[in-house]
């Protein structure tokens, strides 16, 4: 294990009707607060009437129209309404994406200079507005950690970034918000978090045997209740399970001493930034490709991936036909639940790697550093 320092400042705030608290947690930073939210949805489910109805006596800013792969564009538009209406505190209701964008806005609002300087790492932030979050969408773990995905459409790339001065004050976590949501998105959801683990599971080191055993667990949970909230949307338990699953997977607890690989989400990012698709589904057709390329080199820890997470039977079988019936197991439940797992689902096609591959911001993988043609064969496999 290697040496660290580990510190996650968010205060998590988890239940049913914790919005009662919005006022009060807000209060002592002032009272013009910027509300920055995706579509229409907060507004259909009456979150966003309990916001105001909590709110009543603050000033608030609205910025709205957040997408799911969160502009720079609409990152610089709101860091400029907290430049020019005097912002004390900015709010974020949504997932992933609202809050990665709310991320850049708060230290965007401190620089005159373009965001994207802070996503390229061109300008290392120095300041940014507090914010807190509502999470309507279990997935990134955006709510309590200091990380953020931007995609900038004019350079088609999407890139990430980190920041410790862009921790959420506060996360209100109420399982309720996500009982109305699409199944794609509790999908999506399901996704995303499993991978985040994947890609901190298959990591350089030698043993990591008691990070393996937190990150097997929270996989066997996210296995057997994810489907529970698909087929009762409303189940309170499922959906809190799912929603504190999905933060733990990458609020840093799950890494500590250790890094990941991280390569399926680099292979997704130029996916992404190319073509508008969900970046979880991008992480179901590519997850499982890569790891059938870099398991050969590493099969032990695939073979410790099958039986303990999805229980494959050793008998009879060479380590590398477990391990990849662990990998096919982790495709076919992600099928099973409605993710797609080729990229001609969603309409990319074989004369379109090209324009992917040149999209990769950076060098992908450290358990296995990929080539061009390592990645190329990659994006190939999962056509």
């Amino acid at each position: 294990m290697n040496n660290f320092v580990f510190q996650n400042p968010t205060k998590i705030i988890f239940g049913k009707n914790q919005i009662s608290n919005l006022a009060s947690e807000i209060a002592n930073y002032g009272k013009n607060v910027l509300l920055v939210y995706g579509g229409g949805s907060i507004k259909r489910n009456g979150i966003y009437d309990k916001i105001f109805k909590q709110l009543a006596d603050f000033n608030i800013v609205e910025l709205y129209g957040v997408e799911p792969n969160p502009r720079v564009t609409t990152a610089q538009k709101g860091a400029d309404l907290i430049k020019e209406n005097n912002i004390n505190f900015v709010l974020a209701v949504g997932g992933g994406s609202v809050i990665d964008c709310t991320k850049l806005i708060v230290a965007a609002a401190h620089y005159e200079g373009d965001a994207w300087d802070i996503v390229t790492r061109k300008h290392i932030p120095t300041k940014a507005t507090p914010f807190g979050t509502i999470l309507t969408l279990a997935a990134t773990a955006s709510e309590m950690n200091a990380g953020s995905v931007i995609t900038n459409l004019e350079t088609q790339q999407k890139v990430g970034w980190a920041s410790p001065l862009v921790f959420p004050k506060f996360s209100i976590l109420d399982p309720t918000y996500t009982f109305t949501l699409p199944k794609n998105q509790t999908v999506n959801g399901i996704v995303d978090m499993m991978s985040h683990i994947c890609e901190q599971y298959f990591n350089e080191a030698d043993n990591s045997d008691l990070h393996d055993a937190m990150m097997e667990g929270v996989l066997k949970q996210i296995i057997h209740y994810g489907p529970k909230c698909l087929e009762n949307p409303q189940d309170y338990e499922a959906r809190s399970v799912i929603m504190m699953a999905g933060t733990i997977a990458l609020n840093g607890q799950l890494r500590w001493g250790f890094d990941g690989d991280w390569a399926s989400h680099g292979l997704e990012h130029a996916v992404s930034a190319v073509f508008d698709i969900a970046h979880a589904e991008g992480l179901s057709i590519l997850m499982p490709n890569w790891m059938k390329y870099v398991m050969p080199n590493h099969t032990a820890k695939f073979k410790k991936f099958a039986v303990n997470v999805f229980d494959v039977n050793t008998e009879g079988k060479t380590d590398q036909e477990i391990a990849l019936e662990g990998i096919n197991k982790l495709q076919n439940f992600w099928q099973e639940i409605g993710a797609p797992t080729k990229l001609t689902e969603k309409n990319i096609q074989k004369e379109d790697i090209p324009s992917i591959v040149n999209a990769i911001a950076r060098p992908v993988g450290t358990m296995q550093p990929l080539s061009k043609e390592g990645v190329y064969k990659i994006y190939e496999m999962s056509l």
